[in-house]
């Protein structure tokens, strides 16, 4: 389903948006599956955005090729109705990890031999969280590179008409956050702080969720995420 993207009038018929109504509160599972999986079947934003959301400076570090001893990753989006808004879980990762300790992330870890990223997604998801009703796929975002941990991620998106249990396996997740899609949306949630990192300062942007900072490649892929659905945005 493709719909040409300066035809604002065809784009709320086809994803059925009702006048007056936010679209990421008023739209239905299966019309937004619809509407992720049109555009995510188009070129994706990524560096173009990426400026907005990744650490300056940025040195080249996230998008393009990846080095040849980079393992490959997936993450998870999930999207999920509850209480009239759609939301996506993240989660505060254990301090006993040795990959990024104690930082905000979406659920996700190394794909293994003869894995899709979809297959390590959900198996990842499941290992850190829990077990949640049928998920229907609509596409990826463009993969980054995070080069603390020598990791290619490949973020993959999903639906799914139910909220999940949220069940944190203490192993790994300190505690989960539930973010409303519409706040990441909201040009407000974003702010920056610094950072050091090898020796160098950074300017690193950040969406503010309660007394959390969503930063570095969650921020980048939550980022890409925004400018997508801002394009299916009336």
């Amino acid at each position: 389903m493709h719909y040409p993207r300066n035809d604002e009038a065809n784009r709320r018929a086809t994803c059925n948006l009702p006048e007056g109504v936010a679209w990421h509160e008023g739209i239905s599972c299966e019309r937004l599956r619809q509407c992720l999986q049109a555009r995510l079947s188009e070129p994706l934003p990524g560096p173009m955005v990426g400026s907005k959301y990744e650490p300056f400076p940025t040195l080249g570090r996230h998008y393009g090729a990846a080095p040849e001893n980079a393992r490959r990753a997936a993450v998870l989006i999930l999207l999920y109705p509850h209480a009239g808004r759609w939301w996506i879980p993240l989660t505060v990762r254990s301090a006993t990890l040795p990959d990024h300790p104690g930082q905000i992330s979406l659920p996700g870890g190394a794909i293994e031999q003869e894995e899709s990223p979809e297959t390590a997604a959900e198996r990842e998801y499941r290992e850190e969280l829990g077990e949640f009703a049928k998920a229907v796929h609509v596409g990826r975002l463009s993969p980054i590179y995070v080069d603390a941990s020598n990791f290619r991620v490949f973020p993959c998106v999903a639906v799914t008409d139910e909220r999940p249990a949220l069940i944190p396996n203490p192993a790994e997740v300190a505690e989960v956050l539930e973010v409303p899609v519409g706040h990441l949306i909201d040009e407000r949630s974003l702010s920056y702080h610094r950072r050091k990192y090898k020796g160098r300062e950074y300017r690193a942007p950040h969406f503010q969720w309660h007394d959390h900072r969503i930063w570095g490649a969650t921020c980048m892929i939550l980022g890409e995420l925004v400018s997508v659905l801002r394009d299916m945005q009336p």
